[in-house]
């Protein structure tokens, strides 16, 4: 059997690890990138190779990119640096002769609306029609990163919700994020580059839809049951809490409304298998929340990253 292609993986986190347990399970040849020498002899236990640097390093990741067959970037949605670096080994590699698959991380903050969570959208972005997507406005949240590649082709006493509540986001389990990493990456092994190209977007969502009142809601019965609220309904974060979530961001980020549909993952396969949302959240996530002793100063700083 022939030897699989070489992977360059950047962010080796929640999504990252997913998709390098599968990679790895697959027979790919995946270096990663670490910042911390302490982060090395893990991702080394599990069979990947190593280089050390930061998403400011343009030169490490140019030249992983340019060495490598495929890279997949799922350390964050808004670096741009980071993403012109791979982008500029893809092109060494097209100086000689060579192709590149290259597989971007964006965010459905790309398209959320102005609903301030007051009602549904029956706006529904579908990734088998590129030319809606393209249409997303160039100031959205993570689109200059998205237009840069494609150019190149403290605790609440509540569990709350921002803005009306009623807006709704998809959902997907982060393993059934990563088999579509590899889904869409066996499309592009499988496919020429012309074709690829006609469409470079695929969405991803199991086929849940909630809005934030809900989940709001589900969260705080976990809590409730969990002995932490006494009353387990939700409420409107008054703007003037923003400070403990995101900030001037926090409608933006938990309280919009972003649709989509996975028609292009589930045509070529692909179909969801993990946990619900909230079963998820109750017996993998909460329990981990609870036990979290640091001190909480807010989540601002990384949104706005």
């Amino acid at each position: 059997m022939a030897p699989k292609s070489s992977v360059f993986l950047l962010g080796p986190g929640f999504i990252g690890l997913e998709i390098l347990s599968e990679l790895l399970k697959q027979g790919y040849s995946v270096t990663t990138l670490v910042r911390r020498d302490e982060a090395r002899t893990s991702l080394e236990q599990m069979g990947s190779k190593t280089v050390k640097g930061s998403l400011d390093d343009h030169d490490v990741i140019r030249y992983a990119a340019a060495n490598n067959d495929i890279t997949i970037h799922t350390a964050t949605a808004d670096h741009k640096p980071s993403a012109i670096a791979i982008l500029d080994g893809i092109a060494e590699r097209a100086k000689s002769g060579k192709s590149s698959i290259y597989i971007h991380t964006s965010g459905c903050s790309a398209i959320t609306d102005k609903s301030e969570g007051k009602y549904v959208s029956d706006k529904i972005y579908e990734d088998d029609k590129p030319e809606t997507i393209d249409s997303i406005a160039d100031d959205a949240p993570h689109r200059q990163i998205d237009l840069a590649i494609l150019g190149h082709r403290k605790q609440l006493g509540f569990a709350g919700f921002c803005g009306g509540g009623k807006a709704v986001w998809g959902q997907v389990h982060v393993s059934d994020l990563a088999k579509g990493y590899m889904t869409i990456l066996h499309y592009m092994e499988s496919s020429s580059g012309d074709e690829v190209l006609k469409n470079p977007y695929f969405f991803i969502e199991n086929g849940d839809e909630h809005s934030w009142e809900k989940m709001a809601a589900e969260i705080g019965t976990a809590l409730h049951n969990a002995g932490k609220l006494q009353d387990p309904k939700p409420r409107e974060i008054p703007s003037g809490m923003f400070g403990d979530l995101f900030q001037e961001w926090s409608v933006a980020v938990i309280g919009e409304n972003a649709r989509n549909r996975v028609n292009r993952l589930r045509a070529l396969g692909w179909k969801p298998q993990g946990k619900s949302t909230f079963d998820s959240f109750v017996e993998d996530e909460l329990p981990v929340l609870l036990a979290e002793k640091g001190e909480y100063q807010g989540y601002a700083a990384p949104v706005a990253s």
